[in-house]
């Protein structure tokens, strides 16, 4: 069941989605080569206790960490590690919050120093592909017409989309319905409705599509060692447009 909320819902929302965004305003200038993703982990912990938040995602189906960091290959779910971040990688971050009952839930990729064309590249692209599905994220357009113009601006580009890993609602929980790809045909799927809250999540690679586990039965990278990019909203579909509650 989609559950709709309320503008006054909505605005309550916001505080959850403002401490996820403050925290990828504050990393940004935190990474670099040398800084490990678990430095990075241990800063979320602090940061989100002392903005009256906290990691939604510890324990959650027996995940440890607040953050999950994935470096080039890794498309999600990625572990934190004392492994210190190289010249030429990229890094996604991704973290959720929980604030007064409330989920607010953002990815962001960076760049490692300086990287290559290509990546440089498939992130922009990325987030093209972020802002496209936003834009078409309104009231009376179905899931599959949001989705069709994210894959197809990444399709046009070279690159291809992640089917496996899903963007879904939120609200007092991480995962709500509806549940779907960033790929779609027109005219398919939920029909986006008013009081609607939901991520956009477009993880895109450079090679193929396909994924595989790790052993920790949580981190998914690419089969073909290509890299991977990812940028995540969590918005919210009202009758004036999307609200994007995660923005910088």
């Amino acid at each position: 069941m989609i559950i709709l909320k309320s503008r006054t819902e909505i605005d309550e929302m916001r505080k959850a989605g403002q401490i996820v965004a403050a925290f990828h305003k504050a990393i940004a200038g935190m990474i670099r080569p040398g800084i490990t993703t678990l430095e990075i982990e241990k800063f979320a912990v602090r940061f989100l206790k002392e903005n009256g938040a906290k990691a939604h995602t510890i324990g959650y189906n027996g995940y440890p960490y607040a953050t999950c960091a994935s470096v080039n290959d890794v498309i999600a779910h990625g572990f934190p590690s004392d492994k210190p971040l190289q010249e030429g990688d990229i890094v996604t971050i991704d973290i959720v919050a929980e604030a007064d009952g409330w989920i607010g839930d953002s990815a962001w990729c960076y760049a490692v120093g300086q990287v290559s064309d290509e990546a440089r590249r498939l992130m922009q692209v990325t987030k093209e592909c972020l802002d496209i599905g936003i834009q078409h994220a309104v009231v009376g357009n179905r899931i599959g017409d949001v989705m069709h113009v994210v894959q197809t601006h990444a399709e046009q580009h070279g690159f291809s989309v992640v089917r496996d890993l899903l963007g879904h609602g939120v609200g007092r929980e991480m995962h709500e319905e509806p549940n779907y790809p960033h790929v779609g045909k027109p005219g398919k799927g939920p029909r986006l409705k008013e009081g609607m809250v939901l991520t956009i999540e477009p993880m895109i690679n450079a090679g193929q599509y396909h994924m595989k586990m790790d052993a920790d039965g949580w981190t998914a990278r690419t089969v073909d060692g290509s890299l991977s990019a990812q940028y995540e909203h969590t918005l919210a579909i009202t009758a004036d447009g999307p609200i994007v509650l995660t923005a910088q």
